[in-house]
């Protein structure tokens, strides 16, 4: 007895690259046309596949090469969180291993929140060292945001430090601590180590990863703090200007967890 369509499409869909180049050779001189399509679907699904594995090895291979020459672990950072009116500027630090690759890797912005979600997850459960250091909005207000952002990188770098400082003297971790520190977007010139990479969250694994981290803790506590504030929608709109944000503003005014010099323009009195 033939074995069915339905039959084969269920081998398709759970075949690898190596069964499914098997199948294409065996399943050649059938003409039914449920079979020919489900030998099209299976084949883009290992292209995507294929390419989906390539661009992920390119991260991590292109950060080994901006440390090419130089001894230690590479630290990615990147921040999160500097355009909103409301919630804390958030930054990220993360030391990743060589290998296992970490599925869905990517600029935060890319992720949809649940792959995000996942990919955080995933992240923590493999890195060598993770931190997220957050700036309070009264603190941005009082200090401004380039001075704030160096101090956060600095804080986060020097967090990674001393935690892969202490795993080495616990002898979890053998080798050298941190020689490069990868910072995504400009110069901030504020450690010897530094490489920066414009669009690093796109390029580099251990850059992706903390935009990855920092943005989904970011997200968990501006939904925490829509409990606190409901008529704000922080768990929607995680703190950034939109429309129903900035008209919660002009009625009921500020709290304490709005930066006050981003909203000038359509601040009212505080609540507080």
């Amino acid at each position: 007895m033939a074995i069915t369509v339905a039959e084969i499409r269920k081998l398709l869909q759970q075949a690898d690259e190596r069964e499914l180049e098997a199948l294409e050779r065996s399943l050649a001189a059938d003409t039914r046309k449920g079979v020919k399509d489900a030998l099209a679907v299976a084949r883009r699904r290992i292209d995507a596949e294929r390419a989906e594995r390539k661009r992920l090895e390119g991260l991590y291979e292109y950060e080994r090469l901006l440390a090419a020459g130089r001894d230690g672990l590479i630290v990615g950072l990147d921040e999160v969180g500097r355009g909103p009116v409301a919630g804390p500027l958030a930054v990220g630090a993360v030391v990743l291993p060589a290998s296992p690759i970490v599925p869905d890797l990517n600029d935060s912005k890319q992720l949809a929140p649940e792959v995000r979600e996942r990919c955080a997850r995933a992240i923590k459960d493999v890195a060598l060292a993770w931190t997220v250091v957050f700036v309070q909005p009264s603190i941005i207000d009082r200090d401004g945001m380039s001075a704030c952002l160096k101090r956060a990188f600095k804080q986060a770098i020097d967090e990674i430090d001393r935690a892969i400082g202490e795993q080495a003297q616990s002898a979890a971790l053998e080798g050298d601590g941190v020689g490069v520190v990868l910072l995504d977007g400009n110069p901030l010139r504020i450690d010897e180590r530094e490489t920066n990479v414009v669009k690093g969250d796109g390029k580099c694994a251990s850059i992706a990863a903390a935009s990855i981290v920092a943005k989904v803790e970011r997200d968990e506590l501006m939904c925490a703090l829509s409990k606190d504030y409901p008529e704000y929608g922080f768990a929607e709109n995680k703190g950034y200007a939109s429309s129903q944000h900035i008209e919660a503003i002009r009625t009921y005014g500020l709290t304490p967890v709005h930066r006050v010099s981003f909203c000038r323009s359509f601040m009212q009195e505080t609540l507080f």
